[in-house]
């Protein structure tokens, strides 16, 4: 859809939105309407270098031409039916990612949310079943984050975030440890506990990896005490971090991992994966989904993988991220950069991140900022050394701008 079709000015649409629409989010002040690759353009045709991807989702590229032939074709077929026939995109699409994963079952969703409510809802039932009715206790993260519905949320290590506040009790069984320190972890651990639940690489956190000595722990912890090893990969599943999935780069299984954002390629679709055994627990009635598996977003996401897989995404991830690691290490004021593929941030010396954000906007690049401090870049995984070196040219100068604000606020007060 076209502004100009639309009989409106830029403004007046805006203004629609602001009358009619509940706002929660920090908009950047223009109209994206068109996309292509790693650029977002305006209603002008003006191009803006996307390195946040859609918060990680356009993996393929924005507006993959694979994935958008495979939605138009499915469209001419079937748009919507309910999960009671047989649909061939959504059989394909659970064959594709059980066997390239190393998984043995898979329910679709709508979201990483509803991902990750699904795997707390598996693993409480399996607890309960196996264990007794009081064995649904599960340790996730401190600043880790699963979502926003009340399980997920529940879920989040995060009780000073406006994700919380205003929205207390949680739900009891939950409780959170720090992340990378396997001590504290083994001392969140019940006689009740049934799981161990974190992101691979904390995103909304921080940007910080797990490492591989944490996630071996973890693992052999879950095994001495015949507890689950659950993995949000949402954000770090199809190529993200280097490896088609995180937890194959560290060669650790777990028994539960859910995925969204990238396998859909720019559709809503999101996953719960789990071994045979513990699948097992869901049964007719004990849960659903009327959109979960929907053939357009299952035939985006059966091409969206597959471009994935064949063009090597996850590799070329793995060398761009380092690359701009190094890079954003020479930048001013940049205390740490870290990451894992192309999930990467840099942690600023001087509370500057989100004059950074802001300033870089103001020369048509997309980032965003977590707190006063961090920056995190999630782009496409087609991002080219051009892409990167422009990226770093932007940065430094909007660094250098946001540095001389800070200083003339500091010296004011």
């Amino acid at each position: 859809m076209k502004l100009k079709d639309t009989g409106l000015t830029a403004e007046e649409l805006k203004d629609i939105v602001k009358k009619y629409m509940v706002e929660t989010y920090a908009r950047y002040d223009f109209i994206a309407e068109r996309a292509e690759g790693m650029y977002l353009y305006d209603e002008k045709g003006v191009a803006y270098l996307d390195f946040y991807g859609g918060v990680a989702v356009n993996t393929p590229g924005n507006r993959n031409p694979k994935v958008v032939a495979a939605v138009k074709d499915q469209l001419d077929d079937i748009m919507h039916t309910f999960n009671y026939p047989y649909t061939i995109p959504q059989a394909l699409l659970a064959k594709k990612i059980c066997d390239t994963i190393g998984m043995d079952k898979i329910f679709f969703q709508n979201s990483g949310t509803e991902a990750n409510e699904c795997m707390i809802k598996m693993a409480r039932k399996y607890g309960v079943e196996k264990y007794g009715s009081e064995h649904y206790h599960i340790v996730t993260a401190i600043n880790g984050f699963h979502g926003r519905t009340y399980g997920a949320l529940s879920a989040t290590g995060q009780p000073d975030n406006a994700c919380q506040l205003g929205f207390k009790p949680m739900l009891p069984g939950f409780s959170y440890a720090e992340y990378n320190n396997l001590e504290d972890f083994k001392s969140k651990v019940t006689d009740n506990t049934i799981a161990i639940m974190i992101e691979p690489v904390q995103g909304e956190g921080g940007v910080h990896p797990a490492t591989q000595e944490f996630i071996e722990g973890l693992r052999k912890l879950c095994d001495e005490r015949g507890m689950l090893l659950l993995l949000d990969e949402v954000q770090t599943g199809w190529g993200r971090t280097g490896s088609p999935m995180a937890f194959m780069g560290y060669g650790v299984k777990p028994d539960c991992v859910t995925m969204a954002k990238a396998m859909g390629g720019g559709m809503p679709i999101g996953a719960c994966c789990a071994s045979e055994e513990v699948a097992a627990v869901f049964t007719s009635g004990t849960h659903g989904s009327t959109y979960g598996g929907h053939p357009l977003a299952c035939a985006a996401s059966l091409a969206s993988i597959s471009e994935i897989l064949d063009k090597d995404l996850s590799g070329n991830a793995k060398v761009m991220g380092e690359y701009m690691k190094e890079k954003l290490a020479e930048l001013p004021h940049v205390k740490e950069a870290r990451g894992k593929g192309l999930l990467v941030g840099c942690e600023y010396d001087i509370p500057i991140a989100l004059e950074v954000k802001w300033a870089c906007f103001r020369r048509r690049l997309l980032i965003t900022a977590i707190g006063a401090h961090i920056i995190r870049m999630i782009p496409p995984l087609i991002a080219t050394k051009e892409d990167v070196d422009k990226l770093m040219g932007i940065m430094e100068e909007s660094i250098n701008e946001a540095v001389e604000k800070y200083q003339k606020l500091t010296k004011a007060a």
